[in-house]
């Protein structure tokens, strides 16, 4: 069984995500970027793309990101504003 981390997306008035999940997949600007459990702590502006992530119940979700955003991990978490 893979290990997972608490994973919240949120655009502005809306929850988009708020669980567990596996693996996570995000359009920084300086280029995609894959986190996994217990990755170090990281800060990263996004750019256009989107953000893939498989949910611990092993469902893929894709999330179109269109004008920019922030992605933080640290402590096992990762908050994805949108």
């Amino acid at each position: 069984m893979a290990k997972t981390f608490h994973l919240t997306v949120a655009r502005i008035g809306e929850n988009v995500f708020d669980g567990e999940v596996t693996m996570l997949t995000v359009p920084g600007t300086e280029g995609m970027f894959t986190v996994l459990s217990n990755h170090e702590p990281l800060v990263s502006e996004l750019k256009d793309g989107a953000v893939r992530f498989e949910a611990s119940d092993g469902k893929h979700y894709h999330v179109p990101v269109q004008k920019g955003g922030i992605a933080e991990i640290s402590q096992n978490q990762a908050t994805i504003l949108l």
